[in-house]
């Protein structure tokens, strides 16, 4: 891994940070970030961001710049940073690139804003979404960037494209000869732990490139690492030149209201942390005929269809599964399934943080649904399976199979995954 540390000041990052500073300090040197948390959260979280600002932007001194990023790359006051970097004579950005839904967040899922002149700034913006490999590298290539700055708030899952936004990007930088910076953010569902399958490579798409677990319970930037080492070499021939500047005051347990951070919706579906908290489970109800909660104040809090009663909350609170209760609910969805027509389902209330397991809510949901509602349906095009990662989560629930012996069947593999993420791992 090529990972450069020279341009950014060790005493202006590591300053503050105490015994966990220098504990990564030395775990630095063999390649990973610029520095590590400093003890404690409560609000005094600074992000990449706000740190690579604060040290006058030398790591990105001489260079012609592009950011990629979306509405949730802003400052505590809730600047928007291409806004403040276009206003300082200390960096030379020049170009922006936008994912799904576009760098201004214009546009709905499966969308984005195209290729455009951002109004505010003047500055040429590229569409990356949909885009990978040689196209993606073209798309640098043509901006005439030297190095790539990625910042965008992940929720955590692995099935939210924009940390394959992030992998794509790191691969077609290879491509294209540009360095790559990686301004990390804190995952505002902790850093806690993994959770769920591990993707089988034959089912990978632009909701999962690699084999990791569906919860990865990693930051952007302990992503960025771990894809550097692990899987872009396989795709691009070698590493990008990486280099990742790290939160301060953020702890693995932090959930995102602990950090004092501003939410910004990271797309038009996950309007608060709390669904943040329950998407990585809740997602999977995109691969079914049943509403995902789209088109309501809580989306993927939400869960129903045309015909289902009250039973489907008497029987998931059956299963006893830690940290949540499910309250019987009725929602109308003005738009996506079942628009404009109410609905009969679930509405999830976490009520332990700490001891709820989304993955696992998530398929005792499926599995009472399908067993209470004989209306329940896969989508024809079988994309739970891309979801989950694989066919096992579905032919398992079909065959019968309850909550615990499903997620049995993903605990080697699982296992696995969590010996691997340990190594990328930058904060207590």
């Amino acid at each position: 891994m090529r990972t450069s540390e020279a341009s950014l000041s060790r005493r202006s990052l590591l300053a503050g940070t105490g015994a966990a500073g220098a504990a990564v300090a030395g775990a630095a040197a063999a390649g990973p970030a610029y520095a590590a948390a400093d003890a404690g959260g409560g609000g005094r979280v600074r992000t990449g961001f706000d740190r690579l600002a604060a040290a006058g932007y030398r790591l990105l001194e001489g260079q012609r710049v592009g950011v990629v990023t979306n509405p949730t790359g802003v400052t505590r006051d809730v600047r928007h940073i291409v806004d403040v970097m276009h206003a300082d004579e200390r960096v030379n950005l020049t170009t922006v690139f936008g994912p799904e839904h576009g760098f201004r967040g214009t546009a709905q899922a499966g969308d984005s804003e195209g290729r455009s002149v951002d109004p505010a700034t003047g500055l040429p913006v590229f569409d990356t979404y949909l885009k990978s490999g040689q196209a993606l590298a073209a798309v640098f290539t043509e901006s005439a960037v030297d190095t790539v700055v990625f910042d965008i708030q992940d929720v955590g899952a692995r099935f939210y494209t924009y940390i394959w936004t992030l992998y794509d990007c790191m691969v077609a930088a290879v491509l294209a000869g540009k360095r790559f910076v990686v301004l990390d953010r804190p995952n505002p569902v902790t850093g806690r732990g993994a959770y769920g399958p591990v993707l089988d490579k034959a089912f990978a798409t632009f909701v999962g490139r690699e084999p990791i677990a569906q919860a990865h319970g990693m930051t952007a930037a302990e992503l960025a690492l771990l894809f550097n080492a692990e899987f872009v070499p396989g795709a691009a021939g070698r590493a990008v030149e990486l280099a990742t500047v790290s939160l301060s005051g953020w702890r693995r347990a932090d959930f995102f209201d602990a950090t004092g951070l501003p939410w910004v919706p990271p797309s038009p579906n996950m309007p608060t942390p709390e669904t943040a908290l329950v998407y990585s489970g809740t997602c999977l109800f995109e691969g079914t005929n049943l509403s995902e909660g789209r088109g309501t104040t809580r989306p993927f809090e939400l869960l129903g269809a045309e015909g289902i009663d009250r039973r489907w909350a008497e029987a998931a609170n059956t299963l006893g599964l830690p940290g949540v209760r499910f309250r019987e609910a009725y929602f109308t969805p003005t738009f996506s399934k079942f628009q404009g027509k109410t609905v009969g389902g679930v509405q999830l209330h976490v009520h332990d943080r700490a001891a709820y397991d989304p993955v696992r809510t998530g398929i005792g949901l499926l599995v009472t649904a399908k067993r209470v509602w004989s209306g329940f349906a896969w989508r024809p095009d079988h994309w739970i399976d891309k979801l989950t990662g694989s066919t096992a989560v579905r032919t398992m629930i079909d065959a019968g199979a309850g909550t615990d012996e499903v997620a049995a069947a993903w605990a080697d593999r699982l296992a696995e995954f969590r010996a691997v993420r340990r190594r990328y791992l930058r904060y207590r």
